[in-house]
């Protein structure tokens, strides 16, 4: 069902497709909005490397909740910044593109749980996170998207 790469020499091996899922902090969830235009969206994300899901976080209303709801299917994509070679101009990119569908979790003990795992990855100050879950842990829900297909490439720009 999910297309092979065309220039199959620039894929990547699975296994750093995951790194790179568990090391970026960003990328861009897609989703089918509305009259059918796609929506894309810079979110924060967490791998979970014990289940395979990735974990998003969201308010109650919006844009992105109302896709979902009608189309669980999305794609997101997740790059690298990229390395130069001394001397030379392009910019080599790690990037992964995953499909699959999303499962929306509103149980306040998985997204206290999520939420925190999450979190740690832009600072590890506990005491901050916790007061930040606690203030808006109620207003917020979870996305986790259930990967069906995972596929990432070398990139050089030319």
């Amino acid at each position: 069902m999910f297309r092979d790469l065309t220039r199959k020499k620039n894929e990547m091996p699975f296994e750093e497709c995951i790194a790179l899922l568990k090391n970026e902090k960003r990328g861009v969830l897609s989703v089918n909005g509305d009259e059918g235009y796609p929506y894309g969206m810079p979110m924060n994300h967490f791998y979970d490397a014990e289940s395979g899901n990735i974990w998003f976080h969201c308010g109650k209303a919006g844009h992105r909740l109302d896709s979902l709801l009608k189309d669980p299917k999305v794609s997101f994509c997740v790059f690298d910044k990229g390395e130069k070679t001394e001397g030379d101009w392009a910019l080599h990119v790690k990037s992964a593109v995953v499909f699959g569908k999303i499962e929306i979790v509103d149980d306040l003990e998985t997204v206290s749980k999520i939420a925190a795992k999450l979190s740690l990855k832009f600072t590890d100050d506990e005491e901050y996170i916790a007061s930040e879950i606690e203030k808006f842990g109620k207003e917020t829900l979870l996305l986790k998207l259930v990967p069906e297909d995972i596929k990432g490439k070398h990139v050089t720009e030319s």
